[in-house]
């Protein structure tokens, strides 16, 4: 258990930090609609995370019951952190310059809680570079064959970590939104300004642990 925890973290922290969400809740907590769409948005994201990662420890699971189970996960290891750093690489060269601004980020003031939810279990269980992480997550607690008990414990811990950027501003808002909101401006800043920088250095570290791993379950 201990050891799949350790394996978790990297990877959960990898989600934690990418930017592009915590920038949306920060806007939706800015927004006309901050409490009912800024819920929607966390509870959407956490609920992206669990699906996603659920999926991949269930599918983890029937390769486990393969004959060559080890080589396999260890592949999917590998062929991860070789995508990781693929997206890495490409982010790190393009973050120079100017981004135009998305379009669903121009349109998150008129959003409803019902959108909001929407975007964030898109930005969880659908975005690529989160969607690999979730699945790197979910190798890892199926080939683990834990205990049901255990699992669940597993992916929470995993959850609450990768969730936890974009759940405690929405918390924390609601609790003294007046003192939150310059700091979270703030906050949406920096992140704009160097978004791509964070996440490509995260990701190429995350790229080549996923690789490490893979190769020495070989």
């Amino acid at each position: 258990m201990g050891s799949v925890i350790g394996d978790l973290l990297p990877l959960a922290l990898g989600v934690a930090i990418s930017p592009i969400p915590i920038i949306a809740a920060i806007l939706m907590l800015l927004s006309k609609r901050a409490g009912s769409t800024s819920i929607g948005f966390a509870l959407g994201w956490l609920l992206g995370i669990v699906v996603a990662t659920v999926i991949f420890v269930l599918l983890s699971n029937q390769l486990e019951k393969s004959s060559d189970s080890s080589a396999g996960v260890s592949w999917i290891k590998i062929a991860l952190g070789v995508l990781l750093l693929a997206f890495g690489a490409k982010q790190w060269r393009g973050r120079g310059g100017e981004h135009e601004t998305p379009k669903w980020m121009q349109a998150i003031d008129d959003m409803t809680a019902a959108k909001g939810f929407g975007l964030g279990f898109a930005l969880a269980a659908v975005n690529p570079k989160n969607l690999m992480m979730c699945i790197a997550a979910g190798v890892s607690i199926g080939a683990a064959s834990l205990p049901t008990g255990q699992v669940v414990i597993a992916v929470a811990v995993f959850t609450v970590i990768a969730a936890s950027t974009v759940c405690l501003p929405v918390i924390g808002y609601l609790i003294a939104a007046d003192r939150l909101r310059t700091p979270l401006a703030e906050l949406k800043v920096w992140l704009q300004a160097n978004n791509a920088t964070v996440m490509s250095v995260l990701i190429l570290v995350i790229g080549v642990v996923l690789i490490g791993k893979g190769i020495g379950g070989f």
